[in-house]
């Protein structure tokens, strides 16, 4: 919609307040609200001005302010608001220089797509990403200098099975056997339905939806896959729905990439294509899972910066409690099709060309989308430009391989600390088209590391106290 076509819905629709989102540098939504009636169409191009120095990963205090651009093509009624709230996302600019900022991670997924059109390989790439979370019905964590905890029940939870709950009805989620069991098993039918009836209220197209692997109420619902802005901006949208659909019903949401001991994380598997005039560059009938010579390099570039990837793609510390060894995680840097235990699985659930595709699986749902989104694509074209040929398929259990082959197959980084130490060595191919720059690189680096990595480690963890106390 134009701006003034925009105005003329909100007003037909009883619009009160809108709203302005944008998402910080680790990948959170922020908002600034007016009253409909300061929405004029000159807004649209001066912006909305907001302090910069308050945002993570933004401006210094002696350069705070900043400006916010709406784009009305995201424009969409927010389902949760009690007053008739019109929502856009935003871009950001600088108010001195108005220039588009450069850590805005929206910016940085706008130069990825403009990259992708300038190296002729394609006119679009699609991403799909799959991201799963946990229902939960209690949450508790607290640290202090004397003592540290978190606590998380539900009320699905198998270890909940002997506890009185007046009555307790049973159908608890035993561990790892979450996998689309029918209610009365699966508890969450109804909420993850409205999940996906409130999306589609935004205009968010959802495919599925099911319980997960995990107790306690891992779920996971699929949007359709769409162009690499468009599928970050609904990245986000997702969220919102599934944070504020579960609070509405006495639940709240993590999408923590292992909130749980002994069960499986939850991942954001990201399907990925590229298209170029209407025609599918990743099939070609006949092959090793039908995927094309291209499709092979596409796959290449993302197994060679795959431990720099993680930096972005899995990027918190918590992110590493799930990417280990078992539980599903894809560890390996390896392809094959079908097989779920590689870092890039070729789905085969159809051999038409129009959905042929390839699955990296390492990241998870802590990411911000614009960014993960945008490296991946980065390295995909970087495989495609300098034809990096992958490691053979295999197509085994990656986990009951011989010593020998083993220690043939690379893994991917066992910490964040580790995949920053490989991102800060690799990360040229992200600086092309000056899609990523040195600045925004370097502050996700210094925040990373000051505000994570170094924070975790400073801490007692709980279980050493179990290790050692007795020393």
């Amino acid at each position: 919609m134009k701006p003034e076509e925009l105005i003329d819905f909100a007003k037909k629709n009883h619009v009160k307040i809108v709203d302005f989102r944008f998402t910080d540098m680790p990948g959170a939504w922020q908002h600034v609200s007016i009253p409909l009636e300061e929405l004029a169409e000159g807004l649209f191009e001066e912006g909305v001005g907001f302090d910069g120095s308050s945002i993570r990963g933004f401006q210094k205090i002696y350069e705070s302010d900043m400006l916010l651009i709406p784009d009305p093509a995201t424009a969409f009624l927010d389902p949760f608001t009690a007053i008739p709230t019109l929502a856009m996302i935003c871009n950001l600019k600088d108010p001195v220089t108005l220039e588009m900022y450069s850590r805005d991670p929206r910016y940085v997924a706008q130069k990825a797509q403009t990259w992708l059109l300038s190296t002729g390989i394609a006119d679009a790439a699609y991403f799909g990403p799959e991201a799963e979370f946990y229902i939960l019905d209690d949450v508790r964590f607290d640290q202090s200098y004397n003592f540290g905890y978190y606590y998380l029940d539900s009320k699905e939870g198998f270890w909940s099975s002997g506890r009185e709950e007046h009555p307790n009805l049973g159908y608890k989620v035993r561990y790892k056997e979450g996998y689309v069991p029918v209610p009365p098993m699966d508890s969450y039918q109804d909420l993850r339905s409205q999940m996906l009836l409130n999306m589609k209220k935004m205009g968010i197209e959802a495919e599925v939806h099911h319980h997960e692997v995990g107790t306690a109420g891992q779920a996971e619902i699929d949007i359709r896959y769409g162009p690499l802005l468009q599928t970050a901006d609904r990245l986000m949208q997702f969220k919102y729905v599934v944070k504020n659909t579960a609070r509405n019903h006495g639940k709240t949401v993590t999408f923590m990439p292992k909130p749980i001991f002994m069960d499986n994380g939850s991942g954001m598997h990201t399907h990925q294509s590229l298209f170029k005039g209407g025609r599918n560059l990743f099939f070609e009938a006949g092959t090793y899972g039908d995927i094309s010579q291209l499709a092979s390099y596409y796959i290449g570039g993302l197994i060679h910066h795959a431990r720099s990837l993680m930096a972005l793609c899995a990027p918190t510390t918590n992110s590493y409690r799930r990417l280990v060894a078992g539980y599903e995680a894809p560890v390996n840097l390896i392809y094959s099709q079908r097989n779920r235990s590689a870092c890039i699985r070729i789905p085969m659930y159809s051999r038409e060309e129009g959905t042929k595709r390839i699955e990296f699986r390492p990241p998870d749902p802590s990411c911000n989308p614009y960014l993960a989104l945008s490296a991946m694509l980065m390295a995909g074209l970087d495989g495609v430009q300098n034809r990096i040929t992958p490691p053979p398929p295999i197509d085994k259990n990656l986990y009951d391989l011989e010593p020998e082959e083993k220690a043939q197959v690379k893994g991917i980084p066992s910490s964040l600390e580790e995949a920053l130490d490989a991102l800060e060595a690799d990360h040229d191919y992200l600086l092309r088209g000056d899609v990523f720059t040195t600045d925004v690189i370097e502050t996700w680096l210094t925040y990373k590391r000051q505000r994570e990595v170094e924070e975790v480690r400073c801490r007692p963890h709980p279980w050493e106290f179990a290790l050692y106390f007795d020393v």
